[in-house]
């Protein structure tokens, strides 16, 4: 048995790498500094040790044989989930190219709200660090922030900061979703500002609070059960600190063209920084390797994820290239799912050809034709993942032999398999 410190983490999205795991053979025990997302994950058991093919089990070889053999046999295979660490992504991507696949995350349709908001007018945005050392306002918007990362207030807002004096005294204001806990609350006690209203108002209740942002006059008395008083009292707040952040998941802005809300959060953010203060936005993300995914498209081919390689080039389009749609509509003719760090994340059930390249420990309801299971980066081996706010790819321990390959061992060895009968894509 031994003790890991200072171990970092590839699930929460922020970056936290203080975590001490005890590892005993193959258990993990996460004993200081976990949280609600962090220890199960790193807690979870190893089950399956061996690649199925048909429900049996079989040896790794045959397994990548079989996928090989099943993609041959392919016009427009769907690579979904994406889940893994850059040299895993990386591996995903040539094997996309070589067999002219689609490649789509699992949480774009989230990040569409924020792509198609920064490719049409651009934002300011901020880093973890900046939010650490200069934050002195956090308005939440259409989240519960504690849920989505439980140790976000501890790391980056309760903490000492280079330019706050006393960081007990930032103000934490939640607009349309109230906290789950307590963590926002601040060393002292004082509790964050909470303006409750549904998440398909908070478009109205926005357009409203930019209005004021921008001194225009707003005549009515409330808007979705928010008085235009409070936000007003926002809106002074946001323009009377000295480095305001607003933050928002996209994911959770679950309604039609939610892309425009990120747009006016984005364009208020301009607006306050035309008033002598400064403010920057703060997407969430980079659970479950989204980011990665992401980054390495990106610098890759020069688009994010949901990009086609079936013409010989790239064609990245976040409408017609949406996995869903292509396997619902009968133009995919196999599915690849990819999903290293959550075994309840399972590909969805189609009867097409599947190959799931996934983590130990899931079940499905319909067994697919290929299950290598791959060990976990973070846990089983050593890689880099990028955290939400892009600037930062962690380095990532390896903590225990389990005999599982990578991601990128497995991607790379189908690809070499297609390759003995598939030409290699230019591009």
């Amino acid at each position: 048995m031994t003790e890991i410190t200072e171990v970092p983490s590839p699930f929460c999205g922020i970056g936290t790498d203080d975590l001490t795991i005890q590892v005993d053979g193959v258990s993990l025990k996460v004993t200081a500094n976990g949280c609600a997302v962090n220890t199960p994950l790193f807690e979870q058991p190893i089950t399956d040790t061996h690649p199925r093919v048909d429900g049996k089990e079989v040896s790794l070889e045959i397994a990548v044989a079989k996928a090989a053999t099943l993609l041959k046999a392919t016009n427009l295979p769907v690579i979904g989930g994406c889940a893994t660490d850059v040299n895993g992504m990386r591996g995903l991507l040539a094997l996309a190219d070589r067999c002219g696949a689609v490649v789509d995350n699992m949480n774009f349709v989230g990040a569409r709200n924020n792509f198609l908001a920064l490719q049409d007018s651009g934002w300011m945005n901020t880093t973890l660090a900046e939010v650490k050392n200069r934050c002195d306002l956090l308005l939440i918007v259409g989240t519960d922030l504690e849920a989505f990362a439980p140790r976000f207030f501890e790391r980056h807002l309760w903490t000492e900061a280079m330019f706050v004096e006393d960081t007990s005294q930032r103000q934490v204001v939640y607009l349309g979703k109230a906290p789950s806990g307590d963590a926002s609350t601040s060393p002292n006690g004082n509790q964050a500002h909470v303006w409750e209203c549904a998440t398909a108002d908070l478009p109205e209740v926005l357009a409203v609070l930019r209005a004021l942002v921008k001194k225009q006059p707003i005549r009515a008395e409330s808007v979705a059960g928010i008085a235009i008083a409070d936000l007003q009292t926002i809106a002074d707040q946001l323009k009377a600190a000295k480095y305001g952040v607003v933050t928002w998941a996209a994911g959770a802005l679950a309604y039609s063209q939610a892309e425009l809300t990120v747009q006016m959060l984005s364009e208020m953010i301009k607006d306050l920084n035309d008033q002598n203060t400064r403010c920057s936005g703060l997407p969430l993300a980079g659970k479950e390797g989204d980011q990665t995914a992401n980054q390495v498209c990106g610098w890759t081919t020069g688009y994010p994820a949901r990009t086609r390689f079936s013409r010989d080039y790239p064609e990245y389009d976040p409408f017609l290239n949406d996995s869903r749609d292509l396997l619902a509509n009968g133009e995919a003719d196999a599915l690849v799912w990819v999903q290293a760090f959550n075994v309840a994340s399972v590909p969805p059930v189609t009867e097409l050809p599947t190959i799931v390249i996934g983590r130990s420990g899931m079940t499905f309801s319909k067994e697919p034709d290929v299950f290598i299971p791959v060990g976990t980066p973070g846990i089983d081996h050593a890689g880099h993942a990028y955290r939400m706010d892009n600037v930062v790819a962690i380095r990532l321990k390896k903590l225990r032999d389990s005999g599982l390959p990578s991601t990128a061992d497995v991607m790379n060895a189908i690809e070499q398999q297609c390759r003995l009968s598939l030409p290699k894509r230019a591009w």
